[in-house]
């Protein structure tokens, strides 16, 4: 019988959330959490399970994987799953680069789940197959299945369709088919422009990626006549983090006063931030938010003012979605301030 191994993160293998995402890597003999419902489904014996605490693999991202490709050395497998991580970005990016790691490492196939507002998705979908997932763990055994009807596809070596059909994203791979109705290529491109021509509906061959792009915003004429103003993703807050912004997948942001100070304290700011070692910026949180810096240039004349408010919340594992609309929600406090530039400093 074939052999499957999957990869879960701390939260779906039942050691803990936030408090334990630090959880070092571990293999375990057998099924554990979302495994028991993938070996429902799989045509192959999931005969191990990896943890791996999300921070840990975002943190200690090459020690993570060194480890857990370690465990694999002396097993016999055939497919590896990770997953699903449905819209949870840390383990998002931890499903993404333990696949490519094993796929590149051992050969075999490997496959993951996540939701399209996953940032793992963007990183990964080239070098990865992930399946389009739901949101939440409430679509776990649908996610699951999904991803078993292809892994057993590959398992039993059959033919397996495009991405559209098989419902994972696309990866810029073409590969030439033979079609059963024997239409060539010229044949099928006149046929499109007919209906194009005649406003008739059709699919194209090669679809174009729609591309988000963002205005770039006219050049400062003056600086020490410009108002500026500091925002960040690096979750700079006051200690007891009053607005409750999440450390990772944030929906919330903070505007805090900083027109009596010159500089942010240690001890009355820190980072709520999980991408990464807080040590530096809750020693000196001007490290992440520069406002000592700013001072600095106010005094100057390098600019004619600052912004009373500082506004902050946390990138890492944040959706395109929750950014951009956190985005447009700071931007209307700034133009009511007549805001001239903005500052955006990240990690």
């Amino acid at each position: 019988m074939k052999k499957a191994i999957h990869y879960i993160n701390q939260f779906f293998a039942g050691i803990g959330g936030e408090e334990m995402a630090a959880y070092e890597p571990e293999i375990r003999e057998g099924l554990l959490g979302p495994s028991l419902a993938l070996s429902a489904v799989l045509d192959a014996e999931v005969t191990h399970t990896i943890i791996c605490g999300d921070n840990f693999m975002g943190s200690n991202t090459q020690e993570a994987v060194e480890r857990i490709l370690g465990f694999l050395e002396d097993k016999d497998f055939d497919i590896f799953i990770a997953g699903p991580a449905f819209q949870a970005g840390r383990y998002g990016f931890a499903c993404g680069t333990i696949c490519k790691a094993v796929q590149e490492k051992f050969g075999v196939p490997a496959l993951t789940s996540m939701n399209e507002e996953n940032p793992g998705a963007e990183m990964f979908k080239k070098d990865v197959i992930i399946f389009k997932g739901g949101k939440s763990a409430a679509k776990l055994r649908g996610d699951v299945k999904v991803l078993a009807n292809y892994a057993n596809k590959l398992l039993k070596g059959e033919k397996t369709l495009s991405a559209e059909e098989e419902g994972f994203f696309e990866r810029g791979v073409r590969a030439q088919v033979w079609l059963e109705s024997g239409e060539t290529a010229a044949q099928r491109g006149v046929s499109m422009l007919i209906k194009k021509l005649a406003g008739e509906e059709f699919t194209s061959e090669l679809p174009i990626p729609k591309q988000d792009l963002v205005a770039i915003a006219p050049p400062i004429k003056d600086l020490s006549t410009a108002k500026i103003a500091l925002v960040t993703t690096g979750g700079i807050v006051p200690v007891d983090n009053p607005d409750r912004i999440q450390s990772a997948s944030a929906t919330r942001w903070g505007r805090y006063d900083i027109s009596q100070m010159d500089r942010l304290e240690a001890g009355v700011f820190k980072t709520i931030h999980a991408g990464f070692d807080p040590a530096a910026a809750d020693a000196d949180p001007n490290v992440v938010m520069p406002l000592d810096v700013m001072k600095e240039f106010l005094k100057e004349g390098k600019i004619g003012a600052l912004h009373n408010y500082f506004y902050s919340t946390v990138g890492t594992g944040t959706t395109q979605a929750e950014a951009a609309r956190m985005g447009k929600e700071i931007v209307e406090k700034l133009k009511e301030d007549k805001v001239d530039g903005v500052i955006l400093t990240a990690t």
